[in-house]
């Protein structure tokens, strides 16, 4: 695991200094070694690529694993950000055909793959990943990101430069990108409480999706879609397959995701909630023969604390268990640094941050996250009531426009504000041009609200359908569904969405900021598509919450655990909000029309949110996501714009 960065100068040359403050910027990415080279290319034009990395020192300690790391016989270069789980198949796979090795590092299999089979080697990767390789034959430059985007990858074009990183704040860092808002981004984070990919917060950087690679090559650029989710036969299974054979397939793959990401020289923990994604872990661990360390947060609040089902867990797995205690107070002093940590403004990942801290501080440097369960496993209530939304908004379709009109009309005037209703208002909108019932249920601010807040816009429109801005990329995973069962089309939407622009780079930045590693077994990309192949309505099945993954553990889960009321990490915000962060909040939002937001945000709107909160009419995830959003820009384009 590692931080990297690289600066591409063509017909110009790599300021080394400049190479070396962005690669200091990742120091908490990877706080064990560090490396630059500039490497300097005459022919067929003059070209210097620098390379940075911080390492966090996870496989072979040794010097030898030194990045970036150049292959002596190809000559090329690479800088790598995540593990390959199956290093050491791909690695006798490539000494079968005379590949020879200096190192015990997957990053030096990363190499000679791509040496020996090009941009095909990322189909044989199993893992998390985003690297870079410069083609020292080709005089190109290759980057790759791994099927689930678990790591992250941002890159950024100019006349004479290409930048990418695995930090978008690197990228600021260099100056050689202008500190722009970028006006898809901004509605996008209004719309969802993150930014979706591929877009940012910043005009002109984008992120590689997903299962994609990027080729540099004179200047040009073009992104290949190597994998997903929702392509191919593993997600439309023959319906001659047996029940029973499809979810042995997801049972075998899930105790073997959970085995192949222990590949570790340190210890491994595991973050507990006592709910069955964590739980489960932590049975398959016990099945292997392993003690693990468990951590899990406790509140001082009883009302939102978990410690009995944590500790029932802990106890019955006979782990090594820790408990972080929090208190208000605790949370109110790390805020700033929590806000910080944040790579791109997000809504969620405080309760990532204390986690993260204290296995950190207990001496652990890798740990296992049962992210990912709710999305591939059919956990949330989403999975239930966007299938039942979808047959409403086909059937509401077809009813004349005249009365669609009226319907909505006496709907919006008859109603009692809140979050819910605003959304049914959309729902059941006049002009019949509806989002997807998914994401109207994922939707923080409705298109309605957000016309109000910002005093300039993309020209997107994710309620109405319109095909510009960051409604274009989700009408692009919205067809990747079409072959899909209603079950499973939310499983794909969640994973693509929610999961990844939310969850899994909260969970990068928030565990990074501290030196650790997260691995998230349960969205193995091998495993997430057998899961996909197993008809949805198995996946609901029952009383039984999440039957499939539940049925892998053969009883091993307490009727306790599996039977109790959801909640997960949770901090108690909504008190938190109206008491203690109060004045904070209250000022933050009182900046938004001013300072770098200034032009983009109405400030009369804004404040209607606040006071919307205060009376009970909307939740307080909508006011914290504009304090987040003020202190993000304060801090990263203030006096830029």
């Amino acid at each position: 695991m590692c931080g990297t960065v690289g600066i591409l100068a063509r017909g110009t040359v790599v300021d080394p200094d400049v190479l070396d403050r962005a690669t200091r910027s990742l120091a908490h990415r990877g706080p064990d070694d560090e490396g630059t080279v500039i490497v300097r290319e005459s022919a067929p034009e003059p070209v210097e690529v620098g390379f940075g990395n911080r390492r966090l020192a996870i496989l072979d300690l040794s010097p030898l694993g030194h990045q970036p790391m150049q292959d002596p016989e190809t000559r090329n270069w690479i800088v790598h950000n995540g593990e390959i789980y199956n290093f050491r198949e791909v690695r006798a796979k490539l000494e079968r055909e005379g590949v020879e090795f200096r190192s015990q590092s997957d990053t030096e299999v990363v190499l000679k793959a791509y040496g020996r089979w090009g941009e095909q080697c990322v189909s044989e990767f199993r893992g998390m990943f985003a690297f870079a390789i410069w083609d020292a034959q080709r005089k190109r430059l290759f980057l790759a990101r791994d099927p689930m985007g678990i790591k992250p990858l941002y890159y950024f074009q100019s006349e004479r430069h290409f930048l990418f990183a695995s930090e978008l704040r690197t990228l600021l860092g260099t100056g050689l990108v202008p500190r722009k808002m970028d006006a898809v981004g901004l509605e996008s984070y209004l719309t969802f409480g993150s930014v979706y990919e591929p877009a940012t917060l910043i005009e002109g950087v984008r992120m590689l999706r997903p299962g994609a690679f990027l080729i540099w090559e004179r200047g040009k650029v073009s992104e290949t879609q190597y994998w997903d989710l929702a392509a191919g036969n593993s997600a439309r299974p023959p319906s001659s397959v047996p029940r029973a054979q499809l979810e042995e397939r997801v049972h075998a793959g899930i105790d073997e995701s959970v085995r192949m990401q222990l590949v570790s020289d340190v210890p491994v923990g595991v973050f507990l909630s006592g709910g069955i994604d964590s739980s489960a872990l932590v049975a398959i661990l016990r099945r292997s023969g392993v003690q693990a360390s468990t951590f899990s947060i406790v509140f001082r609040e009883a009302e939102f604390s978990e410690a009995e089902h944590s500790r029932a867990v802990a106890d019955c797995f006979k782990t090594a268990h820790h408990e972080i205690t929090v208190s208000q107070e605790d949370v109110f002093a790390a805020i700033p640094a929590a806000v910080g940590a944040m790579d791109q403004p997000t809504m969620d990942g405080v309760n990532t941050f204390f986690v993260s801290q204290q296995a950190r501080a207990a001496g652990v440097k890798v740990a296992l996250s049962g992210l990912g369960g709710d999305e591939l496993f059919a956990g949330y209530s989403n999975f239930r009531s966007v299938p039942r939304m979808e047959r409403f908004s086909q059937w509401w379709g077809h009813v004349p426009g005249g009365v669609r009109g009226a319907v909505a009309g006496a709907f919006t005037s008859l109603r009692v504000e809140s979050d819910q209703n605003r959304k049914l208002a959309a729902l059941v909108r006049e002009n019949g041009g509806l989002a997807h019932p998914y994401f109207l249920a994922r939707m923080l601010f409705t298109q309605e609200q957000r016309a109000e807040l910002l005093t300039r816009g993309s020209g997107a429109d994710a309620d109405t359908g319109g095909e510009s801005g960051a409604n274009a990329e989700l009408r692009r995973m919205l067809g990747q569904t079409r072959d899909l069962d209603p079950v499973n089309r939310v499983s794909y939407l969640e994973a693509r969405c929610y999961m990844l622009n939310t969850l899994l780079r909260d969970s990068d930045f928030m565990s990074m900021a501290h030196g650790l590693e997260v691995r998230v077994p349960l969205i193995d990309h091998r495993l997430a598509e057998n899961v996909l192949a197993v008809p949805g309505a198995w996946k609901l099945s029952g009383d039984t919450p999440k039957p499939l993954l539940v049925s892998a553990l053969r009883g091993a889960l307490p009727d306790s655990i599996v039977h109790r009321p959801k909640r997960g990490f949770t901090l108690p915000f909504e008190r938190w909000v109206r008491e203690g962060l109060r004045d904070e909040l209250e000022a933050s939002i009182q900046r938004l029309e001013a300072g770098a937001l200034g032009g983009w945000i109405n400030g009369v709107a804004a404040r209607r949110v606040w006071s919307d909160f205060l009376r009970g009419t909307t939740s307080w995830t909508r006011p914290w996501s504009l304090f987040v959003l003020e202190r993000w820009c304060a801090r990263y384009l203030e006096d830029w714009n």
